[in-house]
């Protein structure tokens, strides 16, 4: 074996985890959530800057005002996950930069003053810290179910305020019957890395 993990933790954070589109009723605990986000919140960003921001959905209200900004086909699993959570990038991520990359304060301001250069690096690095999100939610033997397909606009303005960005929607629980699809394909080796 090359890899320093083991098989079985290779199994349930890649191999054998799968996309949930169904869910038993078990309730994902504020434990639960709170291990997750300690065990990913070391995974790396630019500048350290972890711009993700997490909204869980957990009251009944809140869960029918997401539900009725899902496509069609996802209504029904966001309904009735056991949690579900919006992942969105904070644009003004900077303002905590002197906090988080304490040895160069300075670059909140030499790199990151304008807001377009700001919602690029948010955008790319809350999708890292997304990534890192579900192999966490797999870590904790949970199945997650992320989601695009949603109005973006009507989850913002629902959920959000205009310093933040939506970037997914995540159901979170044990998987229930026929939870996933059969896996698709994947791309081999020489397909994907090229050496020069």
């Amino acid at each position: 074996m090359t890899l320093a993990l083991d098989s079985a933790a290779q199994d349930l954070l890649f191999r054998e985890a799968r996309t949930a589109n169904t869910f038993t009723d078990e309730p994902v605990t504020e434990e639960q959530v709170q291990a997750i986000y300690d065990l990913v919140k070391f995974g790396p960003t630019a500048f350290n800057q972890s711009p993700l921001r997490v909204v869980l959905v957990r009251s009944d209200e809140a869960r029918e005002r997401l539900v009725s900004h899902m496509a069609e086909g996802n209504q029904a699993k966001t309904a009735s996950a056991p949690l579900v959570a919006i992942l969105a990038a904070d644009n003004e991520f900077h303002e905590e930069l002197p906090t988080l990359f304490p040895h160069f304060p300075q670059a909140k301001d030499m790199f990151f003053a304008e807001r377009p250069v700001r919602e690029q690096a948010a955008g790319l690095n809350a999708a890292l810290q997304a990534a890192y999100f579900i192999v966490g939610v797999r870590a904790a033997g949970l199945a997650a179910g992320p989601m695009t397909g949603f109005d973006f606009a009507g989850v913002q303005k629902e959920f959000l305020d205009d310093d933040h960005t939506s970037l997914m929607v995540i159901n979170i629980g044990k998987p229930g019957e026929d939870a996933s699809f059969p896996r698709s394909p994947r791309l081999a080796y020489d397909e994907v890395i090229t050496t020069v």
